[in-house]
């Protein structure tokens, strides 16, 4: 097997799980229709200057893809506990290859759930010159790169049924920490935050709002989190196969 091929088969059985698709993909945008929908008209959320359409828009793209990349654990752990990563060692696909095919299916996954969002928020009213939403995009895939480290470091290190609550605890604590909900510009959980590669994902999806990209603290904490996950990632890796 190679690469080219196992990526392929990685995308289509990935798109194919209902239960994942639904909670990666489906989840945010129905969250974002609750909450978003009856506030549509709201021009000045919370005295932020922009609409509740665009303020939820943006929050629930960091939350959505953070969830989506870092599931991709679940799949890991799911594959180890059926023994389809003891397969995969006595095939010539090389470990390197494995662990790019995790990271663009996780990859895969977010794309969906941030244009889904995309096009919640056109439904809902939400417009912004091409160049913001371009500038936007490519600033959330950077952050996201962390979080593709983390879940194949959560998916190597624990089993099925600590997987799902890891993951998803993971996630919440640096949703709420970040700012996902609510503006976090102040006192201990702005001082914690920044330090977070989870702050600029929500930072990156904020550009809209605040007009401002990152600046070199922002760099430095998302791609140092990127450089130690991917260290831990290649561990976890390395320690799990060795003893199938």
């Amino acid at each position: 097997m190679n690469g080219v091929v196992y990526l392929r088969y990685e995308l289509l059985r990935t798109f194919r799980n209902r239960r994942f698709f639904f909670f990666s993909v489906g989840f945010p945008l129905i969250f974002y229709f609750v909450i978003a929908g009856p506030n549509r008209n709201n021009e000045d959320f919370a005295g932020s200057g922009i609409s509740a359409p665009l303020y939820y828009m943006v929050g629930l793209a960091s939350f959505g893809t953070m969830m989506a990349m870092v599931t991709t654990g679940a799949r890991i752990a799911g594959e180890r506990q059926a023994g389809w990563t003891r397969q995969l060692r006595i095939t010539p696909l090389p470990a390197r290859a494995y662990l790019r095919t995790k990271v663009l299916t996780a990859y895969a996954t977010s794309l969906l759930s941030l244009f889904g969002l995309y096009a919640a928020g056109g439904i809902l009213g939400v417009s912004m010159p091409a160049a913001t939403w371009v500038h936007m995009t490519l600033l959330i895939l950077i952050a996201l790169l962390p979080f593709a480290a983390l879940g194949i470091f959560l998916g190597h290190l624990l089993n099925v049924d600590a997987i799902g609550p890891a993951a998803g605890g993971v996630v919440s604590i640096l949703a709420f920490v970040s700012g996902t909900w609510f503006p976090v510009q102040s006192g201990f959980l702005h001082d914690i935050g920044q330090f977070l590669p989870s702050y600029w994902l929500v930072q990156a999806g904020r550009l809209p709002i605040d007009g401002q990209p990152w600046g070199a603290l922002g760099w430095t904490v998302v791609l140092g989190w990127t450089v130690v996950l991917g260290v831990a990632a290649a561990w976890a890796y390395r320690r799990d196969t060795g003893r199938v």
